[in-house]
């Protein structure tokens, strides 16, 4: 059963994209985005004078080209802010990769069939989905590479590891958001299915808000859907 409907004029939506409200695919170029999806989020967003965002660990300018660029959002954990569609991308003051990380876990995907590096602004991904067994591997292969690094963390995501600021994470971005009109004065309600979401929902949590997470809440992606048609509805 899929959780109440919250009261849209006074909700602040933060959803999270992939796992969320579109199912994961092999490799993030692969998403399939339901054809019915911007629509629906359209309507709450509009429902919530404007108060919908989505916050992905994908640069906004793929969330623009997933959805369409009518929604504030939070890009690659934090990293880029729109409070609002059309308004200027904000950039905290983060530190970028070392260009020889990157290079070398370009060497590690290549070394390990299946695996797929996705790289960031201020980070970037190596998907193993298509690789399972080489998944220990490669996080062995990224902690050597960041042995002794500042200001970098690893992270376990899906059959994934990502490597990001440790200051760029969602709960930053969940903040940043609520000081900002139109979600200032709102209760948070953050949903999201993976540990790059843990830091939303307890920030969500901490503002007073509520967190939902997809495995225990709605089962799957189309549960998330068919809850945000009946609030669109």
């Amino acid at each position: 059963m899929s959780p109440d409907l919250p009261d849209a004029g006074r909700t602040a939506f933060l959803l999270d994209l992939d796992g969320t409200l579109i199912d994961i695919a092999p490799r993030p170029d692969l998403v399939v985005v339901p054809r019915e999806l911007p629509a629906t989020l359209a309507r709450v967003r509009d429902r919530a004078a404007g108060a919908l965002a989505i916050v992905s660990g994908r640069p906004i300018a793929e969330i623009d080209a997933l959805l369409g660029p009518g929604f504030a959002a939070a890009g690659q954990h934090g990293a880029e802010l729109r409070a609002a569609p059309g308004a200027p991308l904000s950039h905290p003051d983060l530190p970028a990769p070392d260009p020889a990380w990157l290079e070398g876990a370009a060497d590690l995907a290549a070394a390990h069939p299946g695996a797929h590096l996705e790289r960031k602004r201020h980070g970037f991904v190596l998907h193993f989905r298509e690789a399972p067994s080489h998944g220990a591997a490669l996080r062995r292969g990224l902690e050597n590479l960041l042995a002794g690094a500042p200001g970098f963390t690893l992270l376990a995501a899906k059959m994934a590891w990502e490597i990001r600021p440790e200051a760029a994470h969602k709960g930053a971005a969940v903040e940043a958001l609520m000081r900002q009109p139109p979600f200032a004065g709102r209760s948070p309600l953050y949903v999201g299915d993976d540990v790059t979401d843990e830091d939303g929902i307890v920030a969500a949590l901490a503002l007073g808000g509520r967190g939902l997470r997809v495995d225990s809440d709605f089962g799957a992606p189309a549960g998330v859907r068919a809850w945000l048609a009946a609030i669109a509805a």
